[in-house]
């Protein structure tokens, strides 16, 4: 898709993105910080000298800005940069480490007590859970930095000849925004471009809860092209953003196909294939705004064309290929940013049917992108940054390959 010269303007107004949050979630988070803060409190003074000051600057500069963004219903404008990297993260990394540190250190005096010594044991399991939970993070944030290629072969049962050998390349949940490095996205433009693809899919979440960051999105992406197009859908944070004014943005400044409750044929060979652009639950059955429709979706294939679905919740896969879809490509769950993929499983595998790798049911089959980028904080491990390449085979029966991932 070419970058046009146009930018769209930045919203500056102010927008709610949440409803009122009630009383007794402030209430909540009161006795939860009061009790996580004050084991750490607790443990620290008399250990570190001015612990007391810098236990409360670190519990302020943490709890301040979460107060801000319920009272507020989100962030009104989006945050900048410096916001993004100086608050947002440092927000992030506290809150994770909070509950395993607190209760450390509760374990800690429990177990100590008995042999008389229950302050020293609270500061010794605390201490030692929050450096092996540093480690951890650290490890997560060099892994953020890797990119991968996957390749996955579905092979789908009459396809037509001239779809044999179409290559798609997937990208997904890029969570575009300015704490990103620019580096990261001139390495995946670079890495698309070699695979040389006939067809690109944009599985969703292409921004981080911010309609502005679209424009950095077309900034970064802009210039991805293909011979059968590229395909964007929305993603629940883009529904988050304000789909339509994110749709706008792509429509003003990009030549990509914004499929949300609509499907598109494309040609190869001589043989047409239909893309099928789902929205995402986060909007409900608002078609409108971003949400689902897959009835609406699939009543404009025409009969007998191959179909594949971009969906970005693989919790749709199951409608889809009741619909009769040959693959979807689904992103959302990011493999919970932590995975064993030799065994098969990732944090996100706990709470979801489908959380990660390929899938089959009948002449139906499901992949899942791990996500391009990531959520929250620039963590990964296990479930690297993919660039997903699909290769479409001719077979006598339905079935998906998932390849091992190589380094971009």
């Amino acid at each position: 898709m070419s970058s046009m010269a146009v930018t769209a303007p930045a919203t500056t107004e102010r927008r709610r993105n949440f409803p009122p949050v009630p009383a007794r979630v402030y209430a909540y988070l009161a006795f939860y910080f009061s009790v996580t803060w004050g084991v750490i409190f607790s443990l620290t003074v008399g250990a570190i000298p001015l612990a007391a000051l810098w236990i409360t600057t670190v519990a302020a500069f943490t709890i301040v800005p979460l107060l801000l963004i319920l009272i507020r219903g989100g962030f009104g404008r989006a945050p900048g940069r410096a916001y993004r990297l100086l608050v947002l993260r440092p927000f992030w990394y506290v809150q994770l480490m909070l509950p395993f540190v607190a209760l450390a250190g509760v374990t800690g005096v429990a177990a100590g007590s008995a042999f008389g010594a229950g302050l020293e044991g609270g500061r010794i399991l605390a201490g030692t859970v929050t450096a092996l939970l540093a480690v951890f993070l650290v490890a997560g944030y060099v892994g953020s930095r890797r990119l991968v290629v996957r390749n996955v072969t579905a092979e789908i049962a009459n396809l037509p000849a001239g779809l044999d050998g179409t290559r798609i390349v997937q990208l997904s949940d890029l969570h575009i925004g300015p704490q990103l490095p620019a580096a990261k996205f001139e390495r995946i433009v670079a890495t698309v471009r070699s695979l040389e693809p006939d067809l690109i899919a944009v599985t969703g979440d292409l921004v981080d809860d911010h309609a502005e960051d679209t424009d950095r999105y077309a900034d970064a992406l802009g210039a991805l092209d293909a011979p059968l197009g590229v395909f964007v859908i929305a993603g629940n944070h883009d529904v988050y953003a304000g789909w339509n004014n994110v749709a706008r943005r792509l429509k003003d400044r990009l030549g990509s196909h914004v499929l949300v409750t609509q499907s598109r044929t494309v040609t190869r060979g001589g043989a047409a294939l239909a893309i099928a652009g789902t929205g995402d639950p986060a909007a409900g059955n608002d078609a409108a705004n971003g949400g689902v429709d897959i009835a609406a979706t699939l009543q404009q294939v025409p009969a007998g064309v191959p179909v594949l679905a971009l969906a970005h919740n693989p919790a749709r896969w199951t409608a889809l290929a009741e619909g009769g879809v040959a693959l979807t490509l689904s992103g959302h769950t990011h493999w919970g940013q932590f995975a064993l993929p030799k065994l098969g499983w990732s944090m996100a595998s706990p709470f979801l049917e489908y959380a990660m790798g390929g899938h089959e049911a009948g002449n139906s089959l499901l992949y899942i992108n791990p996500g391009t980028g990531y959520w929250g904080i620039p963590f990964r491990l296990g479930a690297w940054s993919e660039i997903t390449q699909v290769t479409l085979r001719s077979a006598p029966a339905t079935r998906i390959e998932v390849g091992p991932v190589r380094d971009a």
